[in-house]
């Protein structure tokens, strides 16, 4: 109806967000930083980071320590007061996630952690092993499984998070400003977030490149999406 009417759209689609770890200072604030990152809303957030991409040095002590904290966190009924993971928002996007797990697991990746199913509830899961041409690669997990990568280096860091037709949000974790500066302008995403997660707010934009979708939303530029421009030139 927009295009036959001539009418701009803003679309915010999907989302397979990387967090990309090349540097810190502390480890365990970093990985609790992941964690709240992919359970936000139990997993159902379309920029939560669901790929995670560790330099290779910090890898195996990222892993442990994220997979500790993803199980401390199982699924319970969301009216507790300590509930971090509830429910999916229906049985059948449970079982829709839990088909992409199997899948993941018939296809070569390790099921590190979780991967189990109780109605709508999902257990909190991590999956390892993950390579190129596996549909866990490209694929979005709408739930909380997060998919964890190890880099070789920066540009291999890159790669790997460019890796995907979604570009919605992305977090880089580095304790080099310039690195920093370099990565970020490098991920192919709408937004990035350096050093922090959960920091999106109603007064900045908000919105994705390539599957992820076109225009942005919030702040100044998502009205700027619904306005048209008029020039008036005086002499």
């Amino acid at each position: 109806m927009a295009g036959r009417h001539l009418k701009k759209v803003v679309l915010e689609l999907g989302g397979s967000d990387p967090f990309i770890l090349l540097s810190t200072t502390d480890l365990d604030a970093t990985v609790q930083s992941a964690v709240d990152a992919r359970l936000d809303n139990s997993g159902q957030s379309c920029n939560g980071a669901k790929r995670f991409i560790v330099a290779a040095d910090l890898y195996d002590e990222f892993l442990e320590k994220f997979v500790a904290g993803m199980a401390a966190h199982p699924a319970v009924d969301p009216r507790s007061e300590d509930a971090v993971l509830g429910p999916l928002s229906s049985v059948e996007a449970a079982e829709a996630l839990e088909r992409q797990v199997v899948a993941a697991k018939e296809q070569g990746a390790q099921v590190v952690l979780g991967g189990g199913r109780d109605g709508a509830f999902f257990a909190p899961t991590v999956l390892t092993g993950v390579t190129e041409g596996m549909a866990a690669w490209s694929e979005e997990f709408f739930g909380p499984v997060a998919v964890v990568h190890r880099a070789v280096d920066e540009e291999d860091a890159i790669r790997i998070a460019n890796g995907t037709p979604f570009g919605l949000g992305s977090y880089l974790f580095t304790t080099d400003p310039e690195q920093a500066a370099r990565v970020a302008d490098r991920i192919d995403a709408g937004m990035v977030y350096v050093n922090l997660v959960l920091a999106d707010s109603p007064e900045l934009p908000f919105g994705g490149v390539k599957r992820s979708g076109i225009g942005r939303e919030l702040g100044f530029l998502g009205a700027d999406e619904f306005v048209n421009k008029k020039l008036i030139r005086t002499a």
